[in-house]
């Protein structure tokens, strides 16, 4: 190494010494800047974990929450926000009657043309109209451009519900609950009811300590409850003790709708008479028929729209059927072109003078019951139909007659019959078992067993089995498929079997069916036959008998022979 090697090697350290430092201080503001972002966004997270974790403190509007202004109620049904809106007005709460009608009570009925309220009682028939003033002397009802209120001291009268109002405060609301078991729980802590769950959805009240709430559900970690002040939200699971069940009814009575029960099985047959000289036949035709009690002459058949009817009532008919043991059931009728049905029923005048002329006409005549075959209704005429058997169902009570509804076999488009309401308020419910296939349909059975079945069967889903009464055809239809089409026409028992008999058809037993059927080729067309005849009765006999219903009918006399009523027997 040369002398001048230690200079020359101090030279390069100090050098790099000055390179170092010229670089450390360039780096000095980078390691700053680094660390201010670090910080920064550790102060980003820190705010964004408190924010996260922190509970929102924002106040809940009541009116976004229940959807609610002005004189508005809301109404909260079985625990959800209804759509529609009560009014608060002379110091309470009014509910629409179109939603209590759905939801709670249907016997409220609103004449839309008298502006008049009605309900039907077991007893009495109960009016009111705008007038009417309930005992804290404000209205009974409410007439709006929108639609009929009701007050809530009204529907309680006749409902069996929980009406919990809540009116004194700014937002005016209702729960409406059914009666049963639910959970409650009281709170362990004080707590905040929110909207939704979680801790950033709006306050909506504030929950004390010891605070009963009842739990409509309940989630992982939180509660949506209903609180004493009649809101409903969300509270958090820990804040709350142990739900238990409790049970909620209240002090309704239901009421009661007596009915006529007749001490045996009911064998009933219709008498059709068209004329006070038809009411001569019923002994002739009489005298063939085995164990019959209840005979239901057709005298009665609608005329207008006011409730007036045509009538060929018979007394020495009646005394004639009673000497005989049996009861009479009067029908009326809805057949005439003159008539539209959904028209007279809608008026509560009407309804009154109808049932008035039917009650008197039975004393007068000494009649022991009403048969009703109100047909081919319109569906708008359903609200109707049923409000005139609730009521024409008072004054039977009353009168102790015999109350029977017929009804066609249960289909989806006959539903608005409602046989369940006429199964509490009449006393009879009859099924028209027959016209499976009728003149204009396809050929087919009159009644097939499964036909018959499933009638008896949907009926008894709606009414009790000591209601039902039966009905079997004593006529077959033969079918004629030609050149212009298909035609039919009805025969009697004992005339069928003379067509079959003069025509020599071979009849051929269908197990399914539970018919004879029979064809035949002829210069008039096609011909074929589903056979209604003693065996085939035996099989809807049967039936009856299985599901135990009150009794059977049929339509009608005169059509049958007298092997037919060998099979319409009970023991």
């Amino acid at each position: 190494m040369s002398a001048d090697a230690p200079l020359l090697l101090a030279a390069g350290s100090e050098k790099y010494r000055q390179k170092r430092e010229k670089k450390m201080r360039k780096a000095k503001p980078v390691i700053a800047a680094v660390g201010l972002l670090l910080m920064i966004a550790l102060g980003v997270v820190g705010v964004q974990v408190i924010q996260k974790y922190t509970p929102s403190r924002e106040m809940a509007d009541p009116e976004e929450v229940y959807d609610v202004s002005g004189n508005e109620a809301a109404i909260l049904y079985n625990y959800e926000l209804q759509e529609e809106h009560g009014i608060y007005e002379n110091g309470q709460i009014y509910l629409p009657l179109d939603w209590i009608n759905e939801n709670l009570n249907k016997r409220f009925y609103w004449d839309s043309k008298e502006e008049l309220l009605v309900y039907a009682l077991p007893e009495q028939i109960v009016y009111a109209d705008a007038e009417t003033k309930g005992s804290n002397g404000a209205p009974m009802l409410l007439l709006r451009e929108e639609g009929v209120y009701l007050p809530l001291g009204l529907i309680a009268n006749y409902t069996d519900i929980q009406l919990l109002p809540y009116d004194k405060g700014e937002i005016k609301r209702v729960v409406v609950n059914s009666w049963g078991k639910r959970a409650v729980a009281e709170t362990k802590k004080n707590g905040k009811l929110r909207v939704r769950g979680g801790i950033k959805s709006p306050i909506l009240s504030e929950v004390s300590s010891g605070t009963q709430v009842t739990i409509i559900e309940r989630l992982e970690n939180w509660s949506k409850v209903l609180t004493p002040d009649g809101h409903i939200g969300y509270i958090e699971n820990k804040r709350l003790d142990a739900a238990q069940e409790q049970n909620f009814s209240g002090d309704f009575i239901e009421p009661v709708y007596e009915n006529i029960r007749l001490d045996e099985k009911i064998v009933l047959v219709w008498h059709q008479v068209t004329s006070q000289e038809g009411n001569k036949t019923l002994r002739s035709f009489l005298e063939k028929t085995k164990g019959v009690n209840v005979v239901s002459p057709t005298w009665f058949s609608l005329t207008d729209n006011e409730g007036n009817y045509k009538s060929l009532a018979s007394r020495a008919y009646v005394e004639e059927a009673h000497k005989r043991g049996l009861q009479v059931w009067a029908l009326i009728d809805n057949f005439s072109s003159d008539v539209q049905t959904e028209t007279l029923l809608s008026s509560t005048t009407a309804r009154r003078t109808l049932i008035e002329k039917l009650i008197a006409d039975a004393k007068e005549y000494g009649i022991d019951g009403l048969n009703i075959d109100f047909e081919s209704l319109k569906k708008e005429a359903g609200v109707h139909y049923i409000q005139f058997i609730r009521e024409l169902s008072v004054s039977c009570r009353k009168e102790k007659l015999v109350l029977s509804v017929d009804n066609y076999v249960p289909a989806a488009y006959n539903s608005f019959y409602d046989r369940k309401e006429q199964g509490i308020v009449a006393d009879y419910i009859i099924i028209m078992g027959y016209d499976e296939h009728y003149n204009g349909s396809e050929p087919g059975s009159v009644a097939s067993l499964n036909y018959v079945r499933n009638g008896i069967e949907g009926t008894l889903k709606e009414v009790p089995k000591e209601k039902v009464i039966d009905v079997v055809p004593f006529y077959t239809r033969v079918w004629t498929e030609g050149n212009d089409g298909v035609k039919s026409s009805a025969l009697g028992i004992a005339d069928a079997k003379k067509w079959i008999e003069d025509n020599q058809v071979p009849l051929y037993w269908q197990e399914e069916l539970g018919q004879y059927y029979g064809e035949l080729d002829s210069e008039a067309g096609f011909k074929t036959v589903w056979m209604e005849e003693e065996r085939s009765l035996e099989k809807k006999m049967e039936l009856i008998k299985k599901y135990d219903l009150a009794g059977v009918a049929c339509w009608k006399l005169g059509l049958e022979d007298a092997a037919a009523w060998d099979s319409i027997q009970w023991q």
